[in-house]
């Protein structure tokens, strides 16, 4: 099915939002419940995570595609499944989507609306963290839905952030979007402002990267394959 833009709008919105909630208000709730444990918290923090994501990407994905991240809506366009004045217009809605998602969690568990991040995540680490989290992020993405698979990508992308969480020093952001969002919240996943613009432009780079990488690995999808007859079969 075919959904005008203005739809397909609305859910990349409340696709961010309920993504952000989800990444901030499970950060929040495990700081709570356990204090002074950072690695109880950042399970709690990944479970819930991806768990939520698997959920929202099956309620958005039949509409807008479920990217909630300018990182995936640009690199779709750039590999033709995407018009790239979508693309565009779904930037600024996300990292709307993203911020609001921040403010609903924080008045969720009764904090201020609007907290600035103090979390400094500024380091080489950090920024080499952030490129491999979003190359494998895309990856995972790019290589089911070209490849004719896009039906797992919901378990798929839950499972792999839920994993990155753990073997990235970054906690794998992967997002501009919610990059932006999680520094208007001074919770377990905040990020301070100072620290955002490393993250974003490793997230890019990441993202180019496996641009890259789908082109070689995963040159045509599934359809543009059957399309071709093959020589042999030519009489």
């Amino acid at each position: 099915m075919v959904h005008p833009l203005s739809r397909k709008l609305a859910a990349e919105y409340l696709g961010s939002l309920l993504l952000a909630a989800l990444v901030i208000g499970s950060g929040i709730a495990a700081q709570r419940l356990s204090p002074g444990d950072t690695g109880l918290q950042l399970m709690e923090n990944a479970a819930a995570t991806a768990a939520g994501l698997f959920a929202i990407i099956l309620i958005f994905g039949p509409v807008s595609g479920a990217h909630f991240n300018p990182v995936v809506s640009f690199v779709d366009a750039a590999l033709g499944g995407l018009p790239w004045r979508h693309a565009l217009a779904y930037l600024p809605v996300q990292v709307a989507g993203c911020v609001s998602g921040a403010v609903l969690a924080n008045l969720m568990f009764s904090t201020t609306a609007v907290s600035i991040s103090t979390t400094h995540r500024a380091t080489v680490a950090h920024g080499l963290s952030e490129v491999v989290a979003t190359v494998g992020l895309v990856l995972v993405i790019f290589s089911l839905t070209r490849s004719g698979r896009a039906d797992k990508a919901p378990a798929a992308v839950g499972a792999y952030i839920g994993a990155a969480y753990w073997f990235t020093s970054s906690t794998s952001f992967a997002n501009p979007a919610i990059t932006v969002g999680r520094m208007f919240s001074d919770s377990f996943a905040g990020i301070a402002p100072a620290s955002a613009p490393l993250f974003i432009t490793a997230q890019v780079v990441g993202g180019g990267l496996a641009l890259l990488l789908v082109r070689t690995l995963y040159p045509a999808t599934v359809a543009r394959q059957a399309a071709v007859v093959p020589r042999e079969t030519v009489t």
